[in-house]
C-alpha cells in the first residue's frame, strides 16, 4: 500500500513491545481523536449557539431541542470533553508508571502536563458556557479562589472575568478563553508535543542493546491500529449520547442563589470536598499546586531510571515515584467519590 500523508505522521517502525494496546492503552492517540471531534462539534455548535447572558442557555436548549441532530452533536461534544479529561489523565500516569520521563523526555513531560491543566480549563469554560442554574457556584468558587493567590489573585481575576460579579458579567470572556485563548493553545502545545516524540526517538524504549525483544511494527499496521481504535470511540461516544445525554438545566435568571446542591464539575469535586475543611487558600490553591508543582518536578528530584526499566510498566528503579503518585491518585479519587 502506498503510504498517505497520515501514514508520514509516524515513524517508519516502532518496537513491536511498546506498540501494543496493554502497553500504551491507546491513550495518547485517542486523546488526539478526542480533540479532532471536539474541534469539529464546537464549531458545529458555534453556528447555534450565543454568547449572551440574556440568551445562552436558550440557545444551549435550541440545540438541543429544536436543531436536526443538534441534541446528538452537544452530547457527543460533552462526551469527547469528558472522555479526554479522563484519558489524558491516563496517558499522563501511564507516562509515569513506565518511566518514560527521564532525560530526553523532561520537557515534552512537562509540555504533557501542561497540556492536561489546559484539557482541565477548557473543559471548566465549555461547562460555564451552558450558562445555566447549575454554573453560578462553581464559577463563583472558581473565580474568587483565583482572587485569594497571593500578589497577582487580582490580576488573574480580571484576566479570567473582566472584573464584575462572575455570574453577571463572565460569559463573554469565558466564551473568549473557550473558542479562541485555550484552544489555541492547546493546538500549538498539542503539535509541540506530538513534534517532540519524534524528536526525542519515538516511543521510550530501553537502549537497543538491552531490549529483549527485537521485533518492530511497521507504520502501516500502526495506523491500521489506530484507525480501529477511533472506529472503537466513535461507537462508545454515539452510545454514550444516545443513553445518557449531557446535562441542562433552567436558564439562569436574576441574581442566583447557589443551594445546597450545588457542586463543581466532577474532575473538581475533590477540590471542593477540600473546601469544606477551612481555609480556601490552603484547600483551594495551596494544595492543588502543591500537587502540581510536584508532579512537573517529578523528572528533576528523582534518579533516572535505570535504562533497562524504560518502557516497563512499574519498574523497580522509578518505586518511589510509583508509590507516591499512587497515594495522590488515590488522595484524589476518595475525595471525588464521596461527593
Amino acid at each position: 500500500m502506498r503510504p498517505s500523508y497520515f501514514h508520514h505522521l509516524h515513524p517508519p517502525t516502532i518496537p513491536a513491545a511498546q506498540a501494543r494496546w496493554r502497553h500504551t492503552l491507546g491513550a495518547g492517540g485517542t486523546a488526539i481523536f478526542l480533540m479532532l471531534v471536539i474541534g469539529v462539534t464546537g464549531i458545529l455548535e458555534m453556528f447555534y449557539y450565543v454568547p449572551n447572558p440574556q440568551e445562552a442557555a436558550r440557545s444551549v436548549q435550541t440545540i438541543t431541542y429544536h436543531v436536526p441532530f443538534g441534541w446528538l452533536v452537544r452530547n457527543v461534544h460533552y462526551w469527547a470533553s469528558q472522555s479526554l479529561v479522563v484519558v489524558s489523565a491516563v496517558h499522563f500516569l501511564r507516562v509515569i508508571f513506565t518511566a518514560a520521563y527521564g532525560s530526553p523526555r523532561r520537557f515534552n513531560y512537562l509540555l504533557g502536563l501542561a497540556l492536561f491543566v489546559l484539557t482541565l480549563m477548557l473543559d471548566f469554560t465549555g461547562y460555564i458556557l451552558r450558562w445555566d442554574m447549575d454554573i453560578c457556584w462553581p464559577l463563583t468558587t472558581g473565580t474568587n479562589l483565583l482572587k485569594i493567590i497571593p500578589f497577582v489573585g487580582e490580576f488573574l481575576f480580571r484576566v479570567a472575568i473582566g472584573g464584575g460579579e462572575a455570574c453577571a458579567t463572565a460569559l463573554l470572556r469565558f466564551y473568549t478563553w473557550h473558542i479562541f485563548g485555550l484552544t489555541i493553545l492547546i493546538v500549538i502545545l498539542g503539535f509541540w508535543h506530538a513534534f517532540r516524540v519524534r524528536r526525542d526517538g519515538g516511543i521510550a524504549v530501553p537502549p537497543p542493546t538491552l531490549r529483549i525483544h527485537a521485533e518492530r511494527i511497521s507504520r502501516n499496521e500502526l495506523v491500521r491500529r489506530e484507525i480501529l481504535m477511533m472506529f472503537i470511540v466513535s461507537i462508545v461516544l454515539i452510545l454514550l449520547s444516545i443513553f445518557f445525554p449531557a446535562p441542562i438545566a433552567p436558564a439562569m435568571t436574576g441574581k442566583p442563589n447557589p443551594n445546597a446542591e450545588a457542586h463543581a464539575p466532577w474532575f473538581f469535586l475533590w477540590v471542593q470536598q477540600m473546601l469544606k475543611w477551612g481555609d480556601p487558600l490552603i484547600f483551594g490553591v495551596l494544595v492543588p499546586l502543591g500537587i502540581l508543582t510536584f508532579f512537573a518536578l517529578i523528572p528533576y528530584i528523582f534518579p533516572k531510571p535505570d535504562d533497562a526499566d524504560i518502557g516497563r510498566w512499574f519498574p523497580k528503579s522509578n518505586r518511589v515515584v510509583q508509590v507516591i503518585v499512587g497515594l495522590i491518585v488515590a488522595y484524589i479519587l476518595i475525595l471525588t467519590l464521596q461527593r
